[in-house]
């Protein structure tokens, strides 16, 4: 089985993903927020392309075909880990900067 195009897909896609991510941080900086949770939304469906192609070759190996392990696979695999963790902290991080929008918005209004 040819894997190059898999695992090519596997780092474009979690990469893309990855780079919308920080993207919707950067509009939530500005506090553009409806912005910034689609641009979360287009992160999720790359990296759901990702994580398919990644469950297509499990499903692979599991019906006994050869997957032969290189570099290549292993840094399409940290690739795909990398976007998914730094995906969950941003979503985590735009919440933190929603509240802080709320409460200064509460302040501001308290302060008039």
């Amino acid at each position: 089985m040819n894997l190059e195009p898999e695992i090519f897909s596997i780092i474009s896609n979690g990469g893309d993903a990855r780079a919308i991510a920080y993207e919707a941080l950067q509009l939530a900086y500005e506090k553009k927020f409806d912005l910034s949770k689609k641009k979360m939304c287009e992160a999720h469906n790359i990296l759901n392309k990702a994580h398919n192609t990644q469950t297509k070759l499990i499903q692979a190996e599991l019906n006994n075909e050869q997957i032969d392990m290189s570099l290549l696979l292993v840094h399409a695999q940290d690739h795909l880990m990398t976007a998914i963790s730094e995906m969950s902290l941003i979503e985590q991080i735009i919440k933190i900067l929603e509240r802080i929008n709320d409460l200064e918005q509460r302040i501001n209004l308290e302060g008039r």
